[in-house]
């Protein structure tokens, strides 16, 4: 599979007209501009995400405001427009809201922590296909890279709560980075389970697998808990009810981001959406077959010949990976205003003695399986 910047550079590399003294100064364009578009998708999928979380709050909830705040005169309700008018007004808001400083903060990193954090999930987006060759880079190595970079953002939840000098800001950052290192290894575990029976570490390769056989939900009944696992200790790694202990505004105020405003906190938020949708992508390729079409698989099971396949191929496949990242980001919001948090203790437990030793058990069942029925 080709990538974008594969495609770019050979592309430029294939101009015999354009100077070797040139060259550098072209490839700097194209990381420009995948840099630009890969921030463009990250604006709109936090933007569209806000939405439809007030959305699906009002409907659980039954709240007014993302209901009834219509746009341009326009009143709202339960009409698609509803809301928009908050969330616009919202966005302006806080590009325009005044940055505040607290004084007996270090400064240095109070400025440079958030854009750790967004800097990881940025990162994240250039190994992740969003279709079939609709990838910035294709890694051979793409799971292992896309789990260690997003691991990056803790560093800047630490140095969040550091560099605030508070210590509610304090106690959410250390929430936090013993909740994502104790995630982490169910987390890891799950892939590690999908990587032995592909056999590659590639996205790609994965679902090419996946195309000839079966989705990894339906590929065994270990490989579904493996899936739950996966998903849930994802849900943890975003800090997304009932696992938000690091924010819990209840008892933190806003946990490692109280101390923030502005454009500042606007952007953790960019970035914890941005990982919804981080989590949601590889949820979606790894066990659900990625850009395949459900239609197409339930034939390709039931035997019907390759030219019986509907609704597959490039464009659908778009369509379709976008669909199920979709529907994994509204159970995330679904979680929120249904589940309550977690205590402290809660949390560790159901890391340490239910999803590792399941992840564990998965990866021995599974080796038994692919040596029977393999």
């Amino acid at each position: 599979m080709t990538s974008f910047t594969d495609f770019l550079t050979t592309g430029l590399l294939g101009l015999s007209w354009v100077p070797d003294s040139a060259w550098a100064g072209g490839v700097l364009a194209v990381a420009i501009l995948l840099g630009l578009a890969v921030f463009t998708l990250m604006a709109l999928n936090a933007m569209v995400a806000v939405y439809f979380e007030r959305k699906v709050s009002a409907f659980m909830q039954d709240r007014l405001g993302p209901m009834e705040v219509g746009l341009f005169g326009f009143r709202g309700g339960k009409r698609f427009w509803g809301g928009i008018g908050q969330t616009v007004a919202d966005a302006v808001k806080l590009v325009i809201k005044e940055d505040t400083i607290p004084a007996d903060s270090d400064p240095r990193l109070f400025r440079f922590a958030p854009f750790l954090i967004f800097g990881a999930a940025f990162c994240a987006f250039i190994g992740i296909p969003v279709g079939y060759g609709l990838v910035i880079s294709d890694f051979n190595i793409g799971i292992l890279y896309v789990t260690a970079i997003s691991s990056v953002g803790v560093i800047g939840i630490i140095l969040t709560g550091w560099a605030s000098n508070n210590k509610w800001s304090l106690y959410g950052a250390m929430r936090s980075a013993a909740q994502i290192i104790s995630y982490e290894l169910p987390l890891g575990l799950s892939l590690l389970l999908v990587v032995m029976v592909v056999g590659s570490l590639q996205f790609h390769d994965i679902v090419a697998w996946q195309e000839e056989h079966r989705w990894f939900l339906i590929h065994s009944p270990f490989t579904m808990v493996a899936f739950l696992i996966f998903f849930m200790s994802g849900v943890a790694e975003v800090n997304r009810t009932p696992f938000d202990l690091p924010e819990s505004e209840s008892e933190l105020v806003a946990g490692f981001m109280t101390e923030y405003s502005g454009f500042r906190w606007a952007i953790f938020f960019l970035s914890e959406y941005a990982n919804m949708a981080i989590i949601s992508l590889m949820t979606a390729i790894v066990f659900l077959g990625g850009w395949l079409s459900p239609v197409g698989s339930l034939l390709r099971l039931l035997g019907v010949p390759e030219g019986w396949y509907y609704l597959d191929g490039p464009i659908w496949g778009v369509f379709w990976i976008m669909g199920k990242v979709a529907f994994f980001i509204f159970v995330m919001m679904w979680f929120r205003w249904t589940w309550p948090r977690l205590r402290v203790d809660q949390l560790m437990y159901t890391a340490w003695k239910v999803f590792i030793p399941f992840s564990l058990a998965n990866i021995f069942f599974v080796g038994v399986w692919e040596l029977v029925f393999g």
